[in-house]
């Protein structure tokens, strides 16, 4: 299995930033895609973004143009800056990792970081 520990996370202004990273150790398949996402309370966890190892980059409406995901492959470790936060960016954060073996995709999970932006 993967394992991935997350790091980054905090309290933080609104209009301030933060990163986020999250390094994958295990069995890693090179062709994988990684993500965040993230969860506040009571509501269902919903996408961040997510990055395939060739760097094709999807992200959910809510956070274009204010967060960026990036990747390192030579270090299994991927990235998440995020500018403009928001009040209603606190959440739980988590990273995912995704890979395929014989047609079947298989998800490992972070423990979750906390994000908290408030004045």
């Amino acid at each position: 299995q993967v394992h991935l520990v997350e790091s980054g996370g905090g309290l933080v202004q609104p209009g301030g930033s933060l990163r986020l990273s999250c390094a994958a150790s295990g069995n890693i398949f090179s062709i994988n895609t990684m993500g965040w996402y993230r969860q506040a309370p009571g509501k269902e966890r919903e996408l961040v973004a997510t990055i395939t190892n060739t760097g094709y980059t999807n992200y959910g409406d809510s956070v274009k143009g204010r967060f960026t995901i990036s990747r390192d492959n030579a270090r299994d470790t991927m990235y998440l800056q995020m500018y403009s936060l928001k009040p209603e960016d606190t959440a739980v954060y988590y990273c995912n990792w995704r890979q395929s073996s014989w047609g079947r995709d298989y998800d490992y999970w972070g423990q979750g970081t906390q994000v908290t932006v408030s004045s």
